[in-house]
């Protein structure tokens, strides 16, 4: 399995996404959307960076139970409450992306939703992997 990240010279420079990942391998895991939950089905966590920590986790979790590791994924969606908080906390969030998945970036997108599943949830993530 391969997994190459494309970044072309006459795109702005990225800043922890890729503009595109190209993945050869045999198996396509999608992952579930995954917010702050802990285990008892409650949103954990009153910052945005605690709840993306939280949702990270979860699923980089998924993601290892498939068989995958955060090098595989090939793209990641973030749906937030506030894109102006997530822009604020950029600089924190990038440090626990790259603690939890390395520097390996996936192609990315943050989008800006009304509400999410749970009300209290400020964040969540989903994306896909590709596989060997």
């Amino acid at each position: 399995m391969t997994v190459d990240r494309v970044n072309p010279p006459g795109l702005p420079p990225p800043a922890g996404f890729s503009h595109a990942v190209v993945a050869t391998g045999s198996r396509v895991v999608f992952l579930a959307g995954q917010t702050a939950l802990d285990a008892d089905g409650e949103v954990a966590g009153e910052t945005l960076p605690e709840q993306f920590g939280r949702a990270l986790a979860h699923l980089l979790a998924a993601l290892r139970a498939a068989g995958g590791t955060p090098a595989d994924l090939a793209r990641v969606t973030v749906y937030a409450t506030d894109v102006a908080a997530y822009r604020a906390h950029a600089r924190e969030l990038g440090r626990i992306w790259r603690e939890s998945a390395g520097r390996d970036y996936p192609a990315m997108a943050v989008v800006e939703v009304v509400r999410l599943w749970d009300e209290r949830a400020m964040i969540e993530l989903d994306g896909f992997a590709v596989l060997p």
